[in-house]
């Protein structure tokens, strides 16, 4: 019969401390969508989460309970369990190992397990055991309203303060998290709504640097001021470009871009339809450039690195384009980056895919810098040096084989995962 109790207070113990962790640690938006369902179980969750301290306070009451009861039992059992070995302790003896054989039983067993149990699974266990929950709530109620009442008149009378009055609200991390869960629910055949994935790219927003969504250097296009104006023309022709970025000697020194828009015009030098470009570091946040182009009425922004060269351009279509995609018009060239597991363990990439990419979609654990942001970043970073055509390198536990490159940069690498 005692044993019998015993598992009965662990069981109940167990119910009461998970069901208080999941509370806390459930997602609020998750239990929002969840309580509009309109059935019995959302009119009961709607209940339990009414007065979230009330709710608190009745799972603490209902352990304080069966711990006074498991105590109870627990001790008269251990007491039996140390006699039955025949030796003879003294009184305070015979209390610390009823003590620690008590303790130690019930933090494994009804605190620490279903805590981490149900802080996993808030989401889902909270919602499980909602109708049990509800029971006990209702069984404590007047004992949690006393024990509040008396709560709130402290915290009114000598702390100047409302008691438990606040509404469920919901974080922006919550947000992020459920429409996550969300996301990776799917199967991997099924395709994200649009509006979800630009809600989800709205999120990531505020986080995302200059230099994580800039044109390269290599990548960028320029005339130099010196030009003609027929020269000019040749690079719209050849890029296909609405805008060509005007420098004085090298790319170090961008002064300016030109619109082709401002040909209509037939200038006669470059300088006369030059429009100045702004200047923003590569650490700065993309949602900081897109203010100050606004403000500023420009277009494109100049990406400075450390030492004050040009490290890429930043235009406000790169900016929109990162929270709805891709967009594309006649001119854009269609150019696809590579992204092939040839066999088990074995890619063949682009080294301009994001490394955060490649982590997500092929499951891969390639160390994420703020040094760098690509495949090829990873490298070069790695070796320091631009590595060449056939170049084998060993980033364990990575094996790349350099498939293509120039003198600038890396294109193609073969990667393989050792073991």
């Amino acid at each position: 019969m005692a044993i019998s109790i015993i598992i009965l207070c662990l069981i109940l113990s167990s119910f009461f401390s998970g069901m208080e962790i999941a509370f806390i640690s459930s997602n609020k938006i998750y239990l929002e969508i969840e309580k509009k369902q309109d059935n019995f179980n959302s009119h009961i969750l709607n209940r339990l989460t009414e007065k979230p301290s009330r709710f608190i306070a009745t799972m603490l009451i209902g352990n304080m309970i069966t711990m006074v009861i498991y105590g109870y039992f627990m001790g008269e059992l251990a007491m039996q369990w140390i006699n039955s070995f025949g030796y003879l302790f003294s009184d305070w003896v015979h209390l610390l190992l009823q003590t620690l054989i008590a303790t130690i039983l019930v933090l494994i067993t009804a605190e620490f397990l279903p805590k981490v149990f149900f802080q996993i699974y808030s989401n889902t266990l909270f919602k499980f055991f909602a109708i049990p929950a509800y029971i006990f709530y209702l069984l404590f109620y007047f004992v949690s309203v006393f024990i509040m009442s008396i709560s709130d008149f402290v915290l009114r009378k000598f702390f100047k303060t409302k008691g438990d009055s606040t509404p469920l609200f919901f974080s922006k991390i919550e947000l992020g998290n459920y429409i996550t869960e969300q996301m990776n629910a799917l199967e991997d055949l099924e395709k994200v709504d649009s509006e979800i994935q630009i809600f989800q790219n709205a999120l990531d927003f505020s986080g995302v640097k200059a230099r994580d969504i800039m044109t390269p250097r290599t990548e960028i296009f320029a005339v130099e001021m010196q030009d003609s104006v027929s020269d000019l023309k040749a690079m719209f022709v050849q890029t296909g470009y609405s805008k060509i970025l005007v420098m004085q000697n090298d790319l170090d020194d961008i002064v300016g871009y030109v619109h082709s828009f401002e040909l209509f015009k037939k200038p006669t030098t470059i300088s006369s339809v030059l429009i100045s470009v702004e200047y923003v570091p590569e650490t700065i946040f993309i949602k900081e450039v897109l203010d100050l182009l606004i403000k500023k009425r420009k277009s494109i922004a100049v990406v400075l690195d450390e030492h004050g060269g040009t490290a890429g351009i930043i235009t406000i279509e790169d900016i929109i384009e990162e929270l709805f995609g891709e967009i594309e018009d006649e001119h854009d060239l269609d150019e696809e980056l590579v992204e092939k597991e040839i066999e088990p363990g074995v890619f063949l990439f682009s080294t301009r895919l994001d490394v955060e990419y490649l982590n997500q979609t092929y499951k891969l654990s390639i160390p994420e810098s703020d040094s760098y942001g690509t495949l090829g970043g990873f490298i070069v970073d790695f070796t320091k040096e631009i590595p060449q055509k056939g170049a084998q390198i060993q980033i364990a536990p990575f094996h790349f084989i350099i498939e293509e490159a120039t003198s600038k940069k890396i294109e193609l690498v073969k990667m393989t995962i050792q073991d």
